[in-house]
């Protein structure tokens, strides 16, 4: 019996001894990182136009920083091509004419696009009567950039904004006749972005819950740049989930 507790003892210490020697290796796991380069088309609110007319940080800009600060993804180029007062028809030529432009759709992985509201502006400004005629119009333009860029690179994402009110401080009779117009080149550019298979961004209730702390200037339409954060969070709800 001892010599059977002695053999008994011998085995656990060897077990034990064993244990020790050779660990079990831990599984480790690594989150892959996406390289973007992300390139940012529109008006004057991609360019970054502020309440006082000057130009600052955009919401692309914002959402650049977003991808600079987040684990999941290493940004290697950001170039944004938006221009203050842009129509659809201007970026329209830049994507079918712009050699610098198309190249760098070409190499991007996100492009984020707002286009279509200095058209309507401009109808509402020159002949009220006819503004309605400018959605169409945003719609055809929006249609053949939205399909020229994804002839140019098939695997970019592609982002594109609706718009806020920006007629937040006209009298209410004068929101009730323009709102509607809005609403439409709204649905337009959703209808097109979701045509081409790509994201649309809603901005409009968003900004709606602080419209007058986002946009502080009476006689400009242009945001904060808190207004700008606002924008650039919900971009960044849909490419983060993507």
């Amino acid at each position: 019996m001892n010599h059977l507790k002695k053999v008994i003892g011998l085995l656990l210490a060897i077990t034990l001894v064993v244990g020790v020697s050779f660990p079990v290796n831990a599984t480790k796991t690594t989150t892959k990182v996406q390289t973007v380069d992300y390139v940012a088309l529109g008006d004057s609110l991609a360019a970054g136009i502020t309440p006082d007319g000057i130009m600052d940080y955009s919401y692309t800009d914002y959402v650049a920083s977003k991808f600079e600060s987040s684990k999941l993804y290493k940004l290697v180029d950001y170039d944004n091509f938006a221009v203050s007062g842009y129509t659809s028809v201007q970026l329209k030529n830049d994507v079918l004419k712009s050699s610098k432009i198309r190249k760098e759709i070409k190499a991007a992985t996100h492009i984020t696009i707002d286009i279509g509201a200095n058209d309507l502006l401009a109808k509402l400004k020159t002949d009220p009567a006819t503004a309605v005629e400018a959605i169409p119009e945003v719609s055809a333009n929006l249609q053949t950039i939205l399909s020229t860029i994804d002839k140019l690179n098939p695997k970019v994402k592609v982002y594109v904004m609706g718009y806020y009110n920006p007629f937040v401080y006209y009298p209410q009779e004068q929101q009730e006749a323009m709102l509607p117009l809005l609403t439409n080149l709204n649905a337009q550019i959703k209808s097109v972005a979701q045509k081409n298979k790509d994201t649309y961004v809603a901005t409009d209730v968003v900004i709606q819950k602080k419209a007058k702390t986002y946009l502080p200037n009476p006689n400009n339409i242009h945001l904060s740049k808190s207004g700008y954060k606002v924008i650039a969070n919900e971009f960044w709800k849909v490419i983060y989930k993507k």
